[in-house]
């Protein structure tokens, strides 16, 4: 068989760029010696981020449309044929198998252009409700890998393969993990545990909240590991102290997802299917400033199965404490939670994702 090749996008968010280096990292251990190229967005984190997970990258000069009109906007037309034109020439220079799309900007001219050279392409859909790139490039893909289910009205049905989203890997077994964990943040082994996950640049709104409820927090004995976001870190460390530790990043997920009792999240795409694998309490509050309110949607999905609760924004200050305190006192709802996040986990994903790309190329 002669050396595969592959072309992968995604970028924008950790969302779009953590699938795509782990189909990546699973089409490698399976074809040691194939080949593969990222393409980004120019000046999106991908460029960093890839490069660190040992893969080449090239940068489109594409960027998103905005809601309102800008300069920004008059130069996408001229933005998206230079990225349709460079995608063209990346495409016949590398020569690849297979196409895999995870969502970000860069990915609609490069899927699109491989459409137009009949390379195949797979989508890998990470949210409950699709962006409008991969509902155009849908029509067009060989595969669509969804993590939810009733995506029908989005993508045609007979493309589409329930794979769920690609997690990191060293979450699968964290129950054994529960003595290092607490022992790596130093917690207090009778006391419950919350745990605070603003994603990777924060969450104003979270963190605003987490500030005003720290000292009711503490009267009820609970320590707190609160993870701000590098964006606010200097104006929140001044909270670390005996029962609370302010984080800007957290390198060890599976430990800390280990030593949770209790935790409170967004609910961005990766974060969610993280959180079923885990399979602790959560409440989530999705945040409102993102297109089409997906992480409502993405929420709502577990919360409709009785998987975890959710607070909007508007309803923090009125109903926080009370839903958290309940929570707290509940151990029988807290497991209920527990067991019914975990009914929803998809544990297999980027195998199964794999699984589809190679039978595109036999």
């Amino acid at each position: 068989m002669k050396k595969l090749k592959f072309i992968l996008s995604g970028g924008g968010t950790g969302g779009h760029i953590y699938p795509a280096v782990a189909i990546a990292n699973e089409l490698k251990s399976r074809f040691p010696d194939a080949e593969f190229l990222f393409v980004g967005a120019k000046d999106k984190m991908e460029m960093q981020k890839v490069p660190q997970a040992g893969y080449k990258i090239e940068g489109l000069w594409i960027a998103g449309l905005q809601r309102k009109l800008t300069l920004q906007n008059a130069m996408f037309p001229f933005k998206l044929m230079d990225s349709l034109l460079k995608s063209r020439k990346i495409i016949k220079q590398f020569k690849p198998n297979v196409v895999v799309g995870t969502g970000g900007f860069a990915s609609g001219p490069l899927l699109q252009m491989a459409n137009m050279l009949n390379i195949p392409t797979v989508i890998q859909e990470q949210n409950s409700y699709p962006g409008i790139t991969n509902k155009i490039l849908s029509k067009k893909a060989n595969k669509i890998c969804v993590a939810y289910e009733n995506l029908e009205r989005f993508f045609p049905k007979q493309k589409m393969i329930l794979t769920g989203n690609p997690v990191r890997q060293d979450l699968i077994d964290i129950e054994s993990k529960r003595e290092e964990a607490i022992q790596y943040f130093n917690l207090d082994a009778n006391k419950k545990t919350l745990l605070v996950l603003g994603g990777s640049l924060g969450a104003r709104r979270v963190n605003q909240l987490i500030e005003k409820e720290l000292d009711n927090f503490l009267s009820q004995d609970v320590q707190v590991i609160w993870q701000c976001g590098k964006l606010y870190f200097e104006d929140y460390k001044k909270y670390n102290a005996n029962n609370v530790q302010v984080l800007a990043f957290i390198d060890r997920m599976d430990l800390v997802y280990a030593a949770a009792d209790i935790m409170i999240s967004r609910a961005g795409a990766s974060s969610v299917s993280e959180l079923c694998i885990v399979g602790k309490p959560v409440i989530f509050i999705p945040s409102p400033n993102v297109a089409e309110d997906h992480q409502t949607k993405n929420a709502k999905s577990i919360v409709d199965k009785k998987g975890a609760l959710m607070l909007k924004e508007s309803e923090l200050d009125s109903q926080f404490s009370l839903v958290f305190e309940a929570l707290l006192k509940d151990q029988g709802k807290q497991d209920l939670l527990s067991k019914n996040i975990k009914h929803l986990a998809l544990p297999h994903a980027t195998k199964q994702i794999v699984d589809e790309i190679i039978k595109l190329i036999q």
